[in-house]
């Protein structure tokens, strides 16, 4: 039997320090975008002028997109940090954690910043989803 792949049983928490210093859980995801992660770059590579291909190991940063339903109440989470972040003229910094029950796996954030906000959701026929974009400092991946 194949196994589940499900993503309805994710559980994501996320604390702010400053803001929300005990975690969060977030709820009421967009139902075709919970969070997304772009690939990264684990490697600088440089093809030399001989056709030798040399690389080098590289920090990079990881950059995530949580999408939440309009009307969630984890939305207040994201307002009440950028505002905090407008009030103060400073950023701060987050910590994360996420599980997949449906895969066994469990992943750790650590030194996060809200680098992207979306004000107000699109209104069309029903109001869509609002996106919020994270910049992790790492993110460790364990077993469940």
């Amino acid at each position: 039997m194949a196994g589940s792949i499900t993503s309805s049983s994710a559980i994501f928490t996320i604390a702010v320090t400053g803001v929300f210093n005990s975690p969060i859980q977030l709820q009421q995801f967009s139902a075709d975008d919970i969070f997304t992660t772009s690939p990264l770059a684990s490697a600088e590579t440089s093809m030399g002028l001989d056709g030798v291909l040399a690389a080098g190991f590289v920090y990079v940063p990881i950059s995530q997109n949580v999408s939440l339903q309009a009307n969630s109440p984890s939305n207040d989470i994201f307002d009440q940090w950028y505002q905090q972040q407008q009030v103060d003229g400073e950023v701060y910094g987050a910590e994360g954690i996420i599980i997949l029950k449906s895969i066994g796996k469990k992943w750790t954030m650590t030194n996060g910043f809200l680098t992207a906000y979306q004000p107000i959701p699109d209104a069309a026929k029903t109001l869509r989803a609002r996106r919020f974009g994270i910049t992790w400092n790492k993110m460790f991946p364990s077993n469940v």
